[in-house]
């Protein structure tokens, strides 16, 4: 399972990126991208998204 990022409900904040262990989240364009080979599935990024725009597919 990978987590994504839903690009209409991301406000831009970069909690995500802040509570990735692996640092798999970055900027892509004015929004904010998992790198799937890097991410390890823990669930940090969702837990931590204000704007709950990351789920796992």
């Amino acid at each position: 399972m990978a987590f994504v990022i839903d690009k209409e409900k991301c406000i831009g904040c970069g909690a995500c990126a802040g509570t990735c262990p692996v640092e798999a989240i970055g900027e892509d364009a004015d929004k904010f991208a998992i790198d799937p080979e890097k991410c390890l599935s823990c669930g940090a990024c969702a837990a931590g998204c204000p704007a709950e725009a990351i789920s796992e597919e």
